[in-house]
């Protein structure tokens, strides 16, 4: 078959396949061009899916006479220039939209309408375009003082057969909600609203630039308790900046449709940001949870190249091991912050599940007489076990503790805080403090020899004592391992383990860090690994089902994930049978050095599995729960 020239118009379909896959691929070239022009507002409508008509309005720098028929050519730009020897640099780019496709690709399979007013100008004009028949510009009516309006029609009517495989109008419109939401937190000084045929979905405000405009956003968009439960995130390494915001660990999700990366301001889709979030978070999420996130990376624009996607939504750095590391770094180093920090979540929902009957008394399940409680006391009714009125044991209690010092208590303390210099506990049982003003306050009793009641100063505090306990000891194990480092075990017959080749390079050369985990690798010629030793707290191992799972992960995530999560979770189980157990009874002076160790030790307010450790519930949250507020 003979080479054909295609005709300009086929040229313009099959581009708009790349750059306008379906409605929100639309949405975001024509937002991205608002941003790009400056705008402080934007304005979003769909109907239908934004298949029969979508709307993009913005109050940016807007479109003179003579630029409008220039801007629906393809491959015409305002936002590269070349350079003094005449050279189009496509590596320093700092606007979102470079190629000059969206509009041309757009108007060749819809019906394409722009109307602008220039700043500075007095006269607005507008053009239409129609299955790529462009018409001539005219003086148009124009709301505000500059910008552009831009309305797109029957999306696809001339490309019937694309029209096939669009989705339906739910899903195209939540893909458009999804698109708008991302570039929200990507541009926090930008207002943005979005109508949905004819319903309102979104209002966004400009919020102040910077760390607490930006919270404010990604309050606005994920909701009020990822800003409750929220650690900010600011950390530069060799030039690359990384800032955001991360969510405790007690604040997870089942999926990881709620981690965001962005790049120089563009919301991006990168495999790298699970795989640095689940190497930051393995030593407190169980695998089916996963964290929350809105990460932004800033770094030079050479160092990162946008044009490797038509949609441009993914990127690749020069030194993505760079960027991975400072992304596992950063995080690692804030959850560490954290301290003993948990989530205000848990006791919402410990709140929620009192509020179990509206209208009746929280938390009150009524007895099968109308009085109640009344009738009970009275002798009306007696419940089915026919116990007698002055119950056996109703005033005991698993473990007491009265307020005060009280002997042993110094020792408690000692045992896990370090005194300023020169300062000592007394031993007479007096006090240097009050200790319900520690953040975990005060142990006040034993419930069901598992749960360690606690008062603090304004509110109190219920601690899981075989969770909490088990975080403890698994951090101190993780501290011993990391200072003596991994023992291993050599095999009586080294195991020569087959790969791919590429895989199998991709083993040796993290050979030096495999072997401070305790596992001892080399190269067996082309595409094979001999495995000579094994981490010892493994035992008995699958070496060859562990080398093959690294390589995995190391093509997947770049790190050699699989061994460190399987050293981690042997301590985990080892740390859960070294733990105080449910059942135990504690002394006052144990559950208060319990207390203390949580409050000095990091990452103590959730188990090793994401789960809580303790719930605190304040006092003004009781106090509603009982109608006195």
């Amino acid at each position: 078959m003979p080479i054909r020239r295609l005709p300009p118009e086929t040229v313009n379909r099959i581009a708009a396949g790349e750059v306008v896959e379906r409605p929100a691929s639309a949405i975001k070239e024509l937002v991205d061009n608002a941003i790009d022009a400056g705008a402080t507002r934007i304005e979003v409508e769909a109907h239908g899916g934004g298949l029969t008509r979508i709307l993009v309005a913005d109050d940016g720098m807007g479109l003179s006479a003579e630029e409008l028929p220039v801007a629906i050519e393809r491959h015409a730009t305002s936002k590269l220039a070349p350079d003094a020897d005449g050279l189009w640099d496509l590596l320093r780019i700092h606007t979102m939209g470079f190629r000059g496709e969206a509009l041309p690709s757009i108007g060749s399979v819809a019906r394409l309408s722009i109307a602008s007013r220039a700043k500075g100008e007095k006269d607005a004009f507008s053009i239409l375009v129609e299955g790529g028949q462009v018409g001539e510009v005219a003086p148009a009516a124009f709301p505000g003082p500059h910008g552009a309006r831009i309305e797109v029609r029957d999306l696809f009517y001339a490309t019937p057969a694309r029209l096939k495989f669009m989705k339906s109008e739910r899903a195209e419109a939540l893909a458009i909600t999804e698109e708008i939401k991302r570039q929200a937190m990507a541009h926090e000084a930008v207002g943005f609203s979005l109508d949905i045929d004819g319903r309102r979905i979104l209002r966004l405000p400009p919020e102040q630039p910077g760390p607490q405009g930006r919270l404010a956003r990604l309050a606005a968009v994920l909701g009020r308790d990822f800003q409750a439960n929220a650690i900010e995130i600011d950390q530069t390494r060799d030039g690359v900046r990384l800032t955001g915001f991360a969510g405790l660990p007690t604040y997870n999700r089942g999926n990881a449709a709620h981690q965001y990366l962005f790049v120089n301001g563009r919301p991006v889709r990168d495999r790298l940001l699970q795989g640095a979030l689940r190497a930051a978070y393995a030593d407190f999420l169980a695998r089916d949870r996963h964290p929350t996130a809105a990460l932004y990376v800033s770094l030079d624009t050479a160092e990162v190249d946008v044009n490797v996607h038509p949609a441009k939504a993914e990127v690749r750095f020069r030194d993505p091991a760079l960027v991975r590391g400072l992304i596992v770094g950063a995080l690692r180093h804030a959850l560490a912050g954290a301290g003993h920090r948990a989530s205000t979540t848990v006791a919402s929902q410990a709140l929620d599940s009192l509020r179990t009957q509206p209208g009746a008394f929280p938390g009150y399940q009524p007895g099968p007489s109308p009085a109640g409680f009344s009738a009970w006391r009275d002798g009306g009714w007696t419940p089915p076990t026919q116990r007698p009125l002055t119950l056996p044991g109703l005033s005991d209690v698993s473990a007491r503790v009265e307020p005060g010092f009280g002997p042993g208590m110094a020792e408690a303390f000692e045992a896990v805080l370090t005194p300023q210099q020169g300062q000592s506990y007394p031993q007479d049982g007096s006090a240097p403090f009050d200790p319900v003003d520690f953040p975990l306050g005060a142990a006040r009793a034993q419930v069901h020899e598992t749960y360690i009641v606690a008062q603090t100063r304004d509110g109190m505090v219920i601690v899981d004592q075989h969770a909490a306990h088990e975080r403890l000891v698994y951090e101190r194990m993780k501290r011993e391992m990391e200072a003596g480092g991994v023992a291993r075990q050599a095999l009586l017959l080294p195991e020569v383990v087959d790969l791919d080749p590429a895989e199998a390079e991709r083993v040796i050369a993290r050979a030096e860090e495999l072997a401070s985990l305790g596992l001892i690798v080399e190269s067996f010629g082309p595409g094979a690994v001999l495995v000579r030793e094994t981490p010892a707290l493994l035992g008995k191992t699958d070496a060859a089902g562990l080398v093959r799972d690294i390589a995995d992960d190391l093509a997947e995530n770049g790190q050699a994930l699989a061994l460190k999560e399987r050293l981690e979770e042997v301590c985990s189980t080892m740390a859960c049978h070294g733990s105080v157990r449910a059942g135990r009874r504690l002394n006052g002076a144990e559950m208060n050095a319990l207390l203390r160790e949580m409050e000095a030790t990091p990452h103590s307010g959730q188990c090793n599995h994401g789960r809580p450790t303790y719930v605190e519930l304040k006092l003004a949250d009781i106090e509603r729960l009982f109608g006195r507020r």
